[in-house]
This record gives C-alpha cells, structure tokens and sequence, in this order.
C-alpha cells in the first residue's frame, strides 16, 4: 500500500471543505463538534501476512475547523510494537444527514517495534485510514476501518502496515 489513503483524506475533506466550508467565507472556521473517546480492535498485517492484534485508543476533540476534526490515538500490539499520534479526521456526516458516514483520517505520529514488530524505517510514521460507519441516536459510533502506516519515504526502508478494525467511540456531551 502506497498514500492512497491520505490523497483519499485530502480529496474528500478539501471537496468538502470548498463545498461547504469555503462557501461562509472562511474555510477553516472552528466549528462545534461531537467529541468521542473510542477503543479499536485490529488485525496488524505486515507484507500481507497477519503479523498481531493491535488495540487502539482515540479521542476526537470537541470542535473541527472547516471539515477537519483534530483527533489524537494511542495504539500497542500484541508483538510489542507501539504508535502514538495526533492528526485530523474527516467525516460525511458533517456533510451528509444521515447515521451511515465514512471517514478518512491522517496522524503522523511516533513508531517503535518493541521487541517483536516489524522493523518500519524510522520512528515518525504516518498513519492514514479509510472507514465507514454507524451513528446511533445516542451519539455512539460503530467503525470498520482500514489504515495503512508508513514513514512517507522519509527513511530508505519502508515497507508499510496495515490494519483491519473495528472502532466503538462514545461520544462526550
């Protein structure tokens, strides 16, 4: 996997954002949003092998500016590899009315393999993701995701990591 998934976060928030956002004027507004503190399941794949289980705690701010959403995680895996990181997430259901979303995210953050995951090339990895999902009336969500992990080329080596998830976020009123 290449940086197919973060050109897809770029076209679908900056669509939206020249769509949407742009049309009051002001692009990058701050604007409320639904804050969320969300616990994911994953199956990590390295070189199309499954490799780990992966656990992963987010939590998505109180507000977005324009169509990005400031969102922060914390991922460690049953190898002992380790990400931490900060970034932006994108949904549809800013710009769509309906419980039934996708969203697309980017967070650079900081990798180490532990004694046991892949060696990655670096420890700044970027970790872009696509998903779609439900919104319940509660303001809950339920996710099935894919993300792929690589340090951008910034390292000679860089084979990349995916993951498979499932996401339950809470939302924080």
């Amino acid at each position: 996997m290449d940086g197919s998934l973060a050109i897809i976060f770029l076209i679908t928030s900056l669509t939206d954002m020249g769509l949407n956002d742009c049309r009051t004027g002001v692009c990058l507004a701050q604007d409320s949003a639904t804050s969320r503190l969300s616990l994911q399941i994953a199956e990590m794949e390295f070189q199309e092998e499954s490799i780990s289980e992966e656990v992963y705690v987010g939590y998505d701010m109180d507000r977005r500016y324009g169509p990005f959403q400031p969102t922060f995680g914390a991922s460690i895996a049953s190898n002992g590899a380790t990400w931490v990181g900060a970034g932006f997430k994108w949904t549809s259901a800013d710009a769509i009315d309906s419980p039934f979303f996708i969203e697309t995210s980017l967070m650079p953050g900081y990798y180490t393999h532990g004694d046991d995951g892949p060696n990655l090339g670096g420890n700044l990895h970027f970790r872009s993701a696509f998903g779609a999902g439900y919104e319940f009336n509660n303001g809950a969500t339920l996710t099935v995701l894919y993300d792929h992990r690589s340090n951008g080329d910034t390292h000679k080596l860089n084979p990349g990591l995916e993951t498979i998830a499932v996401r339950y976020a809470i939302a924080l009123h």
